[in-house]
């Protein structure tokens, strides 16, 4: 067998696929935390504004205020995660993650409460780029995107258990304890971190290259090892100075962040967060009662779940470029179909239903392809050298367009009508339909060190 086809492997038999999974699993609780804290506002809210007399504003601070935190937390764990190591910031975070829940389900009144959300979204946003790159880096090729997805899956499993919840302590307005159960997953993954290993990679980086040695032996077993860890420090040998921010805009490295950024900011402008945030009011527009509407929007939540289960099991075998293809084509012709379904005026007997299938289309598409392949692709294209600093950037963009998105919903729903604002949702899926096929690199089966040797072979090229 060859130094590549050794790669390939998912681990050599006296190597730990058992570790390997282990490591994965447990730093997407991160991904579970960053899914609840979302997704649990939607209920807790119907008895915040009550609780504290919010106005409509209030309650758009109460939401919005995660997402500032969440930038805030994407661009400063990245560079920290570069220097300190990616395993210590993610303990961090889970720290924060409790606070944050803490906080939330003690508050007094609701400036505390909006300065609970900030802490949550501060790890949130440290989530979103740390357990990617994290798992990314301690992932073989073969099984790379599989294992990223579980992030994804983990955050749809977050989404749908905070419904749940919601429901569960609905009956008394038990809003604190929606906030507060999120204690648990928090302290599963500070807890459970301390036993995992830092990333071979960023070993290597640091120059403690018997640590990275002793990790990859116990992730792939001898023979993987030392390929893997060749490959690791030739790239690194490849470096010709100490890497900067400013390395972000060279141009062999220009490809990887378009690409990176722009599924990321593509993927938020879509509209996916309209739908797991405004659901229950885009049913009630067409008719559905409330209580019809809110188990509609659990049906989407478990839609999404089981959806990305699929996404998982197709990323490494069909590839990240055609499944992007694939998912923007559906979700645009969804689209469409829901704008056609909401225009007549009134609405016929039959519009919640097909609005419904539209919605739970639109869903498993973006599931099964966008949200599985927008974490995936920037943990694998970027440089190892600045990869936490990318990661950032690229989050950043990503939870600002979630920001502008969500913040402008509601205001398109109702000056631009119905049909059209899911039109225009419509035509931003096409445009991400042809990004993919015109400036997405296939990744499927490399490694991270070919990649990076693809990327560097275009410099002399590069303008």
């Amino acid at each position: 067998m060859s130094q590549q086809q050794a790669r390939q492997q998912p681990a050599d038999k006296e190597g730990s696929r058992a570790l390997v999974y282990a490591v994965s699993i447990i730093a997407a609780l991160g991904g579970l935390l960053f899914g609840y804290d979302t997704g649990v506002i939607s209920g807790a809210l119907l008895f915040i504004g009550d609780e504290f007399h919010l106005d409509p504003l209030s309650e758009g601070v109460v939401v919005s205020s995660l997402l500032i935190g969440a930038m805030v937390g994407a661009i400063a764990c990245g560079p920290l995660a570069d220097k300190i190591g990616r395993r210590l910031c993610i303990t961090g975070a889970a720290a924060v993650f409790a606070i944050g829940a803490i906080v939330a389900a003690l508050s007094p009144n609701v400036e505390t409460l909006i300065t609970a959300r900030v802490i949550l979204g501060i790890a949130v946003g440290a989530a979103s780029v740390l357990v990617p790159l994290f798992i990314a880096e301690a992932a073989p090729p073969a099984i790379r995107g599989k294992l990223v997805s579980f992030n994804q899956l983990m955050i749809t499993i977050g989404i749908l258990v905070a419904y749940l919840t919601n429901a569960a302590f609905a009956y008394d307005g038990g809003w604190r304890w929606m906030f507060g159960l999120a204690l648990i997953p928090s302290a599963a993954l500070g807890i459970g971190m301390l036993f995992l290993p830092e990333t071979p990679r960023w070993l290597v980086e640091k120059g403690r290259i018997e640590e990275a040695k002793a990790v990859l032996l116990r992730l792939r077993g001898p023979r993987i090892a030392a390929a893997e860890l060749g490959d690791i420090r030739r790239t690194k040998s490849e470096q010709q100075h100490k890497s900067t921010l400013r390395d972000l805009a060279k141009p062999w490295v220009r490809p990887a962040l378009i690409a990176g950024i722009g599924v990321s900011v593509i993927g938020q402008a879509s509209g996916i967060n309209t739908v797991i945030y405004y659901a229950p009011t885009i049913f009630n527009a067409t008719g559905l009662g409330p209580s019809a509407a809110i188990l509609a929007t659990a049906g989407v939540g478990a839609v999404n779940v089981v959806m990305t289960l699929v996404g998982m099991s197709l990323v490494d075998r069909v590839g990240r470029r055609l499944l992007l293809m694939i998912g923007f084509a559906i979700m645009t012709l969804s689209l469409l179909v829901l704008g056609l379904v909401l225009l007549p005026d009134p609405l016929p007997a039959s519009a919640g239903w097909i609005a419904i299938i539209c919605v739970a289309v639109y869903i498993a598409a973006f599931a099964v392809s966008v949200g599985v392949v927008v974490f995936v692709l920037p943990s694998e294209l970027y440089p190892l050298s600045i990869r936490g600093s990318a990661m950032s950037t690229t989050l950043l963009c990503n939870w600002g367009m979630n920001f502008i998105v969500s913040l402008t919903f509601l205001s398109l729903f109702h000056s631009l009508g119905k049909s059209p604002v899911f039109w225009l949702y419509a035509v931003i899926c096409a445009l991400g339909w042809f990004f993919a096929v015109k400036l997405v690199p296939e990744t499927k089966g490399r490694s991270l060190e070919e990649i990076e040797s693809w990327l560097r072979s275009r410099e002399k090229t590069a303008p």
